[in-house]
């Protein structure tokens, strides 16, 4: 095998990074917007010791999970790798994800429950947060995705999968920029202002929330004119606020957001709970199958215990621990993230919840410290899992079970593995479709202790 080589092949499954796999004389080749069963010829590009990496020369037979996207942009944004395949489909394949990182990395021979979808498949995006540069000619303002493995960024006039009403906001921002003299970031000098547009929307209320992220460390007038004329043109608009970034790095917000006009927050429902979100607020981008995931855990909650004590690890601004608040007979929450603590303070404050106390603190430091015992601990880490410390002090903490909630299969599996080995019993594992039309998948796992 070498580069240019042409096969005729048949795409045997789906990675946990997107790709179609199939193989050549027993040689893995992994082949991007592909679907399983499709019969390809492939040319390969790359060629590495243990795998190559090769694009579709044509469609030979396509798989009949195959569909046209609903986004005429599918093929160029990097956004939904998984669009051109049936929904039902794609259900199975996260599934399928799952399943092949808990035996594979966790060793565990148990049936991963099948893939609970999204009960929105478009315009479900709620967090969306654009890039922004310009061209060098006419210096005209982009704001789209970036293309896959790349920092060009495809001009998104229209995303079926989030509300309109931000596609409208985005090509107001611009139209009208330049006549503000806000210029669009350019990543290779750093130079310019407008390096971002994040824009948080509520299901609840319909009202957004805008964010300039800007290469500055301070306000200036033309950007608090441009602020208001945004917040004047929509009134779906709550506020328009400015987050200041100029350090030259990939992590889109900087550490400070100030809000030029109207309010800071917008208003989310979960389960019957109102949250505050703020610019830099985690939380998660599909309400709807959220709230799915709160329902299935506050239920878990009410079957097996009566009146729980909880532990909420890595809360952010402890959604879990407000939500099950009410059939619990305490909730203890920890995050060390010093902005989600004071909004989590606020929100328990106006839903009138008495029960929930919260630790500003590294989880793996409070759980080590920790001498209280608890009936359920909820961990919620980010993509790269709980340190192993962590979850050495969950199971010393917990009397009967863990709820490992994860955006990750591979760390879930491999802090599964680790949990099994200390003499957990790996109950459940759910998967949840939070991301519809991409390899991303949200799982639930209950471990007993």
């Amino acid at each position: 095998m070498k580069i240019n080589d042409e096969y005729i092949v048949r795409i045997d499954k789906i990675t946990n990074l997107g790709a179609g796999m199939c193989k050549v004389n027993d040689f893995v080749v992994f082949v991007e917007n592909s679907c399983p069963e499709d019969k390809l010829k492939i040319k390969i590009t790359k060629l590495n010791k243990n795998y190559a990496n090769a694009e579709i020369v044509e469609i030979v037979e396509p798989s009949k999970y195959r569909v046209s996207p609903f986004c005429p942009m599918q093929k160029v944004c990097g956004a939904c790798q998984l669009q051109f395949i049936d929904y039902d489909y794609q259900l199975k394949i996260k599934q399928e994800i799952t399943q092949d990182a808990i035996r594979t990395i966790a060793g565990l021979n148990l049936e991963v429950k099948p893939t609970i979808p999204s009960p929105e498949i478009k315009n479900y995006r709620c967090k969306i947060q654009y890039p922004v540069s310009r061209t060098k000619k006419s210096a005209r303002i982009l704001a789209g995705y970036y293309k896959p493995k790349s920092h060009e960024i495809v001009n998104l006039k229209y995303c079926p999968i989030q509300p309109e009403v931000c596609d409208r906001i985005v090509e107001f921002v611009r139209d009208k920029a330049f006549d503000y003299g806000i210029q669009g970031f350019i990543e290779k000098n750093h130079s310019g202002d407008l390096r971002h547009v994040v824009i948080r929307h509520s299901k609840l209320t319909g009202e957004n929330l805008v964010v300039l992220v800007v290469n500055a460390t301070k306000t200036f007038d033309r950007l608090n004119d441009f602020a208001k004329a945004i917040f004047e043109e929509f009134s779906e608009i709550s506020g328009v606020c400015v987050n200041f970034n100029s350090k030259k790095t990939n992590v889109i917000l900087g550490k400070k957001t100030e809000c030029l006009i109207g309010k800071d927050f917008i208003e989310e429902k979960l389960v019957d709970k109102i949250f505050k979100i703020g610019a830099d607020t985690f939380f998660q981008v599909n309400p709807k199958s959220a709230e799915n995931i709160f329902r299935y855990v506050k239920n878990y909650l009410i079957d097996n215990f009566n009146n729980p004590q909880v532990l909420d690890a890595y809360a952010g601004i402890t959604a879990f621990g407000i939500v099950v608040s009410d059939i619990c007979k305490n909730v203890v929450s920890v995050e060390e993230n010093n902005s989600s603590c004071l909004l989590a303070r606020n929100i328990i404050k106006s839903n009138k919840i008495k029960n929930i106390e919260i630790h500003n603190t590294d989880a793996t430091k409070f759980l080590a410290e920790e001498m209280r015992e608890f009936d359920a601990v909820i961990l919620d880490p980010p993509r790269k899992g709980c340190t192993e410390k962590s979850l050495d002090e969950a199971f010393r903490l917990s009397k009967n079970t863990i709820i490992y909630v994860s955006c990750n299969p591979a760390t879930l599996a491999r802090d599964l593995k680790y949990l099994v080995k200390k003499g957990a019993i790996v109950e459940s594992v759910q998967p949840f479709d939070m991301f519809c039309h991409t390899y991303h998948v949200e799982n639930v796992a209950i471990i007993k202790i």
